[in-house]
Order: structure tokens, then C-alpha cells, then sequence
């Protein structure tokens, strides 16, 4: 399933020209998903429909996949009913995000309305939700998940529980969302916004950690920036990470050879599936660089998160590329190259057995 990233905006706090520029540049990153928000909007039917009409219809020429967060209240207040969904379509958006939800029937039903809108559910309860859901047999084609963002600080989802809730949709194969924060942006539905992260952990985190973290996990589809309007440079990052597979920022010991980059930053890396609780253990590039030289250099004492490269007099271990998990002594035979920066050190934890990674200068 392709990893997507999207972006949130807020029409009634800001203006169309402003959101439509953020979009197009979103777009130009890399983004694919709106995420926009009725649960605040206190407009006549008709300005609703004005503004919202314009402004999707903006994200729809980007090619930008567009889902309205609803409530009961919203329905109440414009006068319709769940029973038929053409407001929404008439918007041009392209599915609904049930915020509450009903009995398990109604949802299932909700799958097969005539606009072929998405229904998205609220990933942020471990309980039997979408099981009750799928003995309904809903047409999976239009059922997605996206968990809750969390204005208020210390009120985000704590890692294991969010888990435990992600692993329920992703058992029924769902195409799954979550929200990380920017730390520009100011922007959100409510009057209190101290970020707007799913995760409680993530909320001091720059936000390419953030995502790297989310799609590490393996159980989450799309990642969107909660709250408006990320920076540039935060936009950029987002759009330059690779999606599918780990990578790690890296701060440079100085003085390091030109083939010691060349094994660092040129190459992917896969870590041995025989493990080791010490390292991981990138092994290939030895076989690569084997003609190479390696000439022996600085070999402190070795702390996790520390890269390090066989130097000349480690024999057939040359050129093995190893990034450290558990402190060890030094090594003469090994070169320290780098080390992962303190804020992704957590991240190491995600390359199981067999498993391809990347570094980059930071």
C-alpha cells in the first residue's frame, strides 16, 4: 500500500487565498491528502458550502485526496441526514471521518452510498469497533481509518496503546492514517493548540522524526501535519523522506576518508538476519569495498548509536559498515565514522532482522 503525506487547513480560520497556496505548496512537495474539519464551522448551509466548494475544488487540481472530519452535531446544524451523503459530495470532497461512531450496521452501510465517498473511523479506541464493523460486511473499498490528534499537551495517545488500536485495522488490511505536529504552525480547530500529534511523545519532536517514527511502525498508511501552516522548510523535509524504508541522520566525526562516505551515505544498507543485540550489521558493503582501503583512524570507546567502519586491519570484516545498539569497548580495528543523532537514537529499534536502511548527513 503506497505511503501518502497530507496536510490539515481550517477554512474558517483563515482565508481561501491562503490555503490554496499552501496546498499547491504541499503539492509541490510531495502531498497528497487534505485533511479539513467541519467540527468547528458556525456558518449558514449555504457560506459552508461556498467556501468549501472553492477551496476543494483547489485541492481536487492538485490531485489532492480530500476527507471532511463530521460529528452528529454537524449534521444537526446543517439539516441533514446520514442517510444521504450528497452535501458532501456536492463539496467535491472525497470521504467523511465519522468522529463518533454508531452501531456497527450503520457504518457498514455507510460504505456502500451512491457517491462512493470514503468512510473514515476513528483509529484512537482499542475496543471491538471495527470488528463489530466487518461482521456487517462493509465494502472495504471505502473503509479507511485515521486516528485523533490531541491539542492539549500530556493528552496525546501513549506509544503501546496506540499500537494496540493500530493493529486492529491494519489486521483487516485498512488503509490507516495518524497526525504529526508541526512546530511552526500555530493554526488548529479549537482556540487551545499546543501541537496537534497523535502521539504524546512526538510533540517536542522535529517533524521528519515524526513521521520517520510513524512509518517505522509499519502500521501507519498516511501521515499528516496536523496543524497549519507547516513551514517550508518542514514541508521539504517531509517530502524528501523516504517512505518505505528507515533512514537515519547522521552527524560526521570530522576528518573521515572519501570511501568512508561512499559506504555511509551512497549506499543502501541491510542489516544481517543473524542479529546481534550489539549492532546491526550492514555486511554487504564489505564485499563491495573489499579493494578498497580503509586506513585505521580514530576508534573510541563505542556508545549506541555510534557508526563505525572496519578499517584496514579487520581483515575480511573491512569495510563492515555497524552502527552500535549497546555500549562496548573500543576497537582498534574499527573506525568511528558518525553517530545518529540523540533525538532518532529510539529509531534504531525499528531495523529488525533483514531489514534496509539509509543514512544521511544531518
Amino acid at each position: 500500500m503506497m505511503r501518502r503525506l497530507g496536510v490539515s487547513i481550517y477554512p474558517e480560520k483563515s482565508t481561501p487565498e491562503q490555503d490554496k497556496t499552501y496546498l499547491r505548496k504541499a503539492a509541490s512537495y510531495g502531498f497528497s491528502r487534505v485533511f479539513t474539519c467541519l467540527l468547528s464551522v458556525q456558518k449558514p448551509k449555504e457560506e459552508i458550502k461556498a467556501d468549501f466548494v472553492d477551496i476543494i475544488s483547489c485541492a481536487k487540481e492538485l490531485q489532492m485526496e480530500v476527507i471532511l472530519d463530521v460529528a452528529p452535531t454537524v449534521f444537526d446544524q446543517l439539516g441533514i441526514s446520514y442517510d444521504e451523503l450528497s452535501f458532501f459530495a456536492e463539496l467535491g470532497a472525497d470521504g467523511i471521518r465519522l468522529d463518533l461512531g454508531f452501531d456497527g450496521l450503520k457504518e457498514a452501510q455507510l460504505t456502500y452510498n451512491k457517491y462512493d465517498l470514503k468512510i473514515e473511523l476513528n483509529m484512537s479506541n482499542d475496543v471491538a469497533y471495527l470488528d463489530n464493523i466487518m461482521t456487517h460486511q462493509p465494502n472495504t473499498e471505502n473503509l479507511i481509518g485515521c486516528h485523533n490528534f490531541y491539542p492539549q499537551k500530556y493528552t496525546g495517545l501513549p506509544y503501546e496503546f496506540f499500537i494496540s488500536c493500530s493493529e486492529r485495522f491494519k489486521k483487516h488490511h485498512l488503509r490507516t492514517a495518524a497526525f504529526v505536529t508541526s512546530s511552526d504552525a500555530k493554526m488548529g480547530p479549537w482556540n487551545i493548540n499546543d501541537g496537534l500529534c497523535t502521539l504524546e511523545e512526538h510533540r517536542n519532536l522535529p517533524i521528519d522524526v515524526q513521521a520517520k517514527h510513524l512509518f517505522a511502525t509499519g502500521l501507519i498508511d498516511d501521515v499528516i501535519i496536523g496543524n497549519a501552516y507547516a513551514s517550508d522548510k518542514e514541508l521539504e523535509l517531509l517530502g524528501k523522506l523516504h517512505r518505505a524504508r528507515l533512514e537515519l541522520s547522521v552527524e560526521l566525526e570530522k576528518n573521515i576518508s572519501d570511501i568512508e562516505k561512499t559506504i555511509m551515505f551512497e549506499e543502501t544498507h541491510t542489516r544481517r538476519g543473524d542479529i546481534s543485540e550489539y549492532m546491526v550489521r550492514s555486511v554487504e558493503v564489505r564485499k563491495k569495498y573489499a579493494a578498497y582501503s580503509v586506513e585505521a583512524a580514530k576508534t573510541p570507546v563505542q556508545k549506541r548509536g555510534d557508526i563505525f567502519i572496519g578499517n584496514d586491519s579487520f581483515g575480511k570484516y573491512k569495510a563492515e559498515l555497524q552502527v552500535v545498539l549497546k555500549d562496548m569497548p573500543a576497537d582498534e580495528r574499527k573506525n568511528k565514522v558518525g553517530h545518529v543523532l540523540e533525538e532518532e537514537l529510539f529509531l534504531l529499534d525499528y531495523i529488525h532482522p533483514w531489514g534496509s536502511f539509509t543514512l544521511r548527513e544531518k
